[in-house]
């Protein structure tokens, strides 16, 4: 009797697999990848940080979790944000920073006449310049315009290939969205942008692209077989940037990510309906 109902069961999973002519949900693949997100676990969590080579400092930020303006900002780093191998990053704020371009005090000196102590201050810029006052001054000043828009309009999918692996908010989840493909298959830019890094500096990554879009948000692009951009290229949405590949990974996929201010965030909330 067993054997007998193990016979019909088997045969309705023939029938069922065999009368299947849509590819499979993401729901019956998601796990596939199941050790291979370990390798986005490559996250820096110490306070300090040794720069190697290869590295940028928005790829470094990207890899801890932070936003890159305030990695810039506790290790006192100015535009373009220039670090190089041996460099040793502070990636957690231990304590207050001077502020800058404030007033500054010279030596307590006494007077001979009164033997009374005269502190003089002494501003680090000039308030005016040849008798014109402050005001005046501004208006001469011309303000660089951001080349970053405030907003961005649309995103779009980086490949036209299967999503074989979602997004997950748990702690060791995937932070990402992973596609399916062929090696050689195009990636494109999801939105306009500046390509702040592009090499294999970071482990678990393979050939890896990041590229800034505005001062809040960054895209990442993982395990390409060849990138078509370098460092510091400006790219329109839909420009294709990489082919797919394996580097990195156990087997051809893209691994997309979206961050917001340092932070992981789902690409599925942000890219439209397929």
């Amino acid at each position: 009797m067993k054997n007998i109902v193990f016979l019909l069961t088997l045969g309705l999973l023939i029938t069922a697999c065999s009368s299947r002519k849509a590819p499979a949900p993401i729901a019956d693949i998601q796990q596939a990848g199941g050790s291979y997100t370990n390798s986005y676990r490559n996250t820096i969590n110490s306070d300090k940080y040794t720069v190697k080579k290869g590295e940028t400092l928005y790829a470094i930020a990207w890899r801890a979790g932070i936003d890159f303006r305030h990695l810039a900002a506790i290790n006192d780093i100015g535009k373009p944000y220039s670090i190089y191998p041996g460099q040793v990053l502070a990636l957690r704020r231990t304590g207050q920073t001077v502020a800058k371009n404030r007033p500054t005090k010279q030596p307590v000196t006494a007077n001979k006449n009164t033997g009374k102590k005269i502190e003089k201050t002494v501003a680090n810029k000039k308030t005016g310049e040849y008798g014109k006052n402050q005001a005046d001054q501004k208006d001469k000043i011309t303000t660089k315009k951001d080349p970053f828009p405030s907003k961005i309009r649309r995103w779009r999918y980086p490949s036209e290939g299967r999503i074989i692996e979602t997004y997950s908010s748990k702690e060791n989840g995937n932070k990402g969205l992973d596609f399916g493909g062929n090696a050689g298959d195009p990636i494109i830019a999801a939105a306009d942008g500046k390509v702040v890094y592009a090499g294999s500096a970071l482990r678990g990554f393979g050939n890896l692209v990041i590229v800034k879009h505005n001062n809040d948000y960054l895209s990442a692009y993982a395990h390409n077989k060849s990138l078509k951009v370098k460092e510091q290229d400006w790219v329109k949405a839909g420009q294709v940037i990489a082919e797919m590949g394996s580097s990195g990974s156990e087997d051809v996929r893209l691994h997309f990510e979206i961050r917001f201010r340092g932070r992981s965030v789902n690409p599925l909330k942000y890219l439209p309906k397929r």
